[in-house]
Parts: structure tokens; sequence; C-alpha cells
């Protein structure tokens, strides 16, 4: 109890001397002096425990601020380092006529007429510079469809822009800007060293209010099934992501881009702290595809198809958990089959990465480039061994190509391809399908009335295998009312009959 006394009263009196003798320092130093006081006479008590006091664990080092410097941290700098780079993306459609409800009644048309007054379409949206040349970032669903773009920066400037690239499955476009002149830029950093709990700031254009800058964490990595598009590799975030936001930037302490905002999970529409990103790396592999000249994101082909590891399969395998990817299918001379992965097998990891479920193999797979080689770790036949196998181009289509059906029958109108591994993946079905796909439908023929779609894989007609587009148009060209025909549908196999 004395030698608590004796502290405290010394305490006092160290204070009081020191707000006598350091009153100019004060204003100088913000305080800094005192905190000093504070510390050394704390530290010296700490050095003497009372005897009787008993042995408490220590607990994780934390500290008040000591002085103005402390309280006075800010993103500031980060923010004005890579604002200038995150833009708006102002996406319009043409205007198309509509037909009015009172079309073919003669009384109604002489005041309303046949059609109805034609409405814009407009969408808005964030973006990132990502090259000094005007190549900006953005969502596909924020450009989706649209006729003219145009790049708002942060001072004020706006520019035309048009499409390079865009990627429904991944909901990535990469736009570039009609101008010259050298650009602001954010250096894209790598997704693969975020942690969770890093911070982060997100800065876009929410509500269309104006470009704002918000912080938070990252909540967790590698969120599937977040229903936004056919990606499942997402960066979690707790930093306020709303509508508008779409496109534009998750940087990182360091000033890199290491996600593009996407999405939100919310019930009002406004942000409840879960957002979601696409990694910079992704971003990366879609930009050098754009540099390169594509106008879709090109990823390797490795010839297998993947499922996930479910509980009764890791029982069955003798796994300690259900993760990795299952190997289902191999194409026939692919490089999966070349490097020695065989049905059954389950890829553990890729490159010294762990690969938690599907959704990670496709990713890594993705990220990769085309020509590389990806070592598997791969658990066959209850053992475990490792694999080589080089990352190719995916073969192209095997038919004279594209072909718009004619004639009299229901699949008039219907442009359509051979199914090729690098078909399949622009359209996202599975390579080892067999088939015709249809690309695209005039929207006033036959296909259109009798409800085909694009994406569409033409399985059989009448019984007759349809493996080319030229297969399909000489059977389509026979004498008869009736059609049988078996089509995929988004993984599902469809069996019809109609009549025409």
């Amino acid at each position: 109890m004395g030698l608590n006394l004796f502290r405290n009263a010394v305490l006092s009196l160290a204070v009081v001397a020191g707000l006598g003798s350091v009153g100019a320092a004060w204003a100088e130093d913000g305080g800094n002096v005192i905190g000093n006081i504070m510390k050394e006479l704390l530290g010296r008590s700490q050095d003497t425990p009372a005897a009787t006091t008993p042995s408490i664990p220590a607990e994780p080092q934390k500290r008040v601020p000591f002085g103005r410097g402390d309280m006075q941290l800010s993103f500031a700098p980060l923010v004005k380092s890579t604002t200038p780079a995150v833009v708006n993306v102002y996406a319009t459609q043409k205007p198309k006529e509509a037909v009015s409800p009172f079309a073919g009644d003669p009384f109604f048309e002489q005041f309303f007429g046949r059609q109805m007054p034609p409405r814009a379409q407009s969408s808005l949206g964030s973006g990132v510079i990502v090259d000094a040349s005007g190549l900006v970032v953005t969502n596909y669903h924020v450009i989706a469809d649209a006729d003219e773009m145009k790049v708002a920066l942060s001072d004020g400037r706006e520019f035309q822009s048009k499409v390079l690239l865009k990627d429904e499955s991944l909901d990535l476009a990469v736009l570039k800007i009609d101008a010259s002149e050298p650009f602001p830029v954010v250096p894209i950093g790598d997704s693969d060293a975020l942690d969770v709990g890093d911070l982060v700031l997100a800065i876009g254009n929410p509500f269309g209010v104006g470009q704002t800058t918000t912080s938070g964490i990252v909540s967790a990595l590698a969120r599937s099934h977040v229903g936004v598009s056919d990606f499942g590799f997402f960066i979690q975030t707790d930093a306020a992501i709303n509508p508008g936001n779409s496109g534009g930037a998750l940087i990182n302490m360091g000033g890199q881009l290491i996600g593009i905002n996407t999405a939100i999970f919310s019930r009002g529409g406004g942000s409840i702290g879960i957002g979601f990103a696409i990694p910079s790396n992704m971003v990366r592999a879609v930009l050098e595809s754009a540099k390169n000249g594509n106008d879709f994101f090109e990823r390797p082909y490795i010839g297998a198809s993947f499922e996930p590891v479910t509980a009764q399969i890791a029982e069955a395998l003798g796994m300690v958990s259900p993760s990795g990817a299952l190997v289902t299918m191999i194409d026939e001379g692919g490089p999966a089959e070349t490097g020695g992965l065989k049905p059954g097998d389950v890829v553990l990891s890729m490159n010294g990465t762990t690969i938690e479920h599907v959704d990670a193999l496709g990713y890594r797979l993705a990220t990769q480039p085309i020509g590389s080689t990806a070592k598997l770790l791969v658990l066959s036949g209850g053992k475990r061994e490792e694999i080589d196998v080089v990352l190719a181009r995916p073969p192209a289509d095997r038919s004279t190509g594209e072909l718009t059906i004619d004639g009299d029958s229901p699949f008039a109108g219907a442009k359509v391809a051979a199914l090729s591994p690098r078909l399949a993946q622009k359209l996202r079905v599975r390579s080892d399908n067999s088939g015709v796909a249809i690309l695209d439908i005039d929207r006033n023929s036959p296909a259109a009335r009798f409800g085909f779609r694009p994406r569409d894989i033409i399985r059989e007609i009448n019984g007759e295998a349809i493996d080319t587009p030229e297969k399909l148009q000489q059977v389509v060209s026979g004498d008869t009312r009736w059609w049988r025909f078996t089509l995929e549908r988004n993984g599902r196999l469809l069996r019809q009959m109609l009549r025409y």
C-alpha cells in the first residue's frame, strides 16, 4: 500500500512539473513530452511489481494514442494517389421501337399510331484505369448490351470509349478510352497475398452521388456460390459497397488494385457489410487477353471436367475432409490425358497452392498463361502423386464455321456452329459436349417463335445425330411436319416433339 501511494504521488508531481516546464514544447510536439514522461514512469513502476500480485497472462500489445501525430493518422494520402484512376462509366443503349398495344385497331391507331415512343436505357457504374494508354476494367453488367459508353474522370473530363473485351461468365470487361494522352493508373497488386483482416479501401460512385471512398477489412477469401456470375472465387469485404460501386476499385494499403467491386449481399439494396470483389490476379489475366487482341477471355485448355468432392465421396476415398476437385471426364488426346490425369482422381493442390473446391481449381487454371505447366498434386488410387499438365489453347472448330439455317422448319433463322472446346468455353458449356450450338436467332424467324435460345445445343433430330451445321441443314430440309429432337439447355437434356 505504501509503495502504491508513493508511486501515485510521484506521478502527480511529475505531471505538474511537466506542465510547468514544457508548455512551449506542448504546442510544437502535440503532447508527446507528457506522453514520454508517462510512459517512462509507468515503465519503471512495472519493473518492480508488488510481492503479493498474482501471475496474470500477458495481454495482446495495445496502447492509447500518444500525441497528436497518432491521432491524425489518415487514409487521405492513399486516396489522393488512387482516386484519379477510378472513373465513372456511363453506358447507354439506343432506344428500340416497341409495338403499341393499340396496333391493329383502326380507331386507336388514329390517335396512338402503331409504334410506342422509344426510350433509351442507361446504366451507371465505376471503372479503374489500369494502363496509361487508357485501358479501363469494369464489370460486364455495367456495359452489357450498351451501344455507347462514356468514361468520366475525377477531374470532370469525359471521354468516349469502346469495348475491347467482355466476358459475362467472369462479369468483367475491358474498355479503351478514345484519347491518345497518358492517363493515371492504379497498379495491379497480387490478390493471393491477401489475408483475412487486411485493411482495404473501396472506391466508386455509389448511387450516382459522385466518387466516394469507404474503408473496411478483408472478411473472407475464395467465396463461391455467390450467385453473381459463373465465377466462383470472390474476395469478401465489409467496406461499404452500394449500387454504382460495381466496377470500382478495391485498394490495399500499398495503393494497389487487389479487386474489382462486383456485388453485395443485401435485403434492401444498400450495403450491410457483405460485399464481393473479383481478385486482381483474375483481372490481370483478362487484361493481358485484351492486350493480345482477344474479344473474349480465352482460358487455358486442360481437357478435363471436374466436380466437387462431397462428404460421401471423401469418405469413400479415405480423405480426412471433403476438399479438392474430382476428375469426372478426360478429353481424348487432351493435355490432362497426356499428363496422366484419370477419371476418379482428386486434384488436391496446384503449383503448391491448396485447392479447396472445384471453383478454386477453375480460378487457378484461368489465371495461368496458355503454354504454362500446371503442377498438380492428385490423389489417385489411394496414393498421392504429382503430375505435370501443359495448359494448351482450346482446339479450333471442326467444321467450316457458322451457318444460318434456312428453309421451312422450326430451326430456320438460327445461326449455328459445331461445338468445339474453344466454342464451348466461349458459350460456358462443357467441352465434352457433342452437337451443334445455337449462336444467335433472328427474332422474326420460326426458331424464335418456337422458343429456341442462344447457347442451346442441338444433339439429335428425328433420330439423326447432329454434329455439324451442314448435317443440321441437311436433316431439316426433309419433307416432314413432325419434329422429334434432343437439345441441351443449361446442362439439362430436353427431348421434345412438335408439329410445324
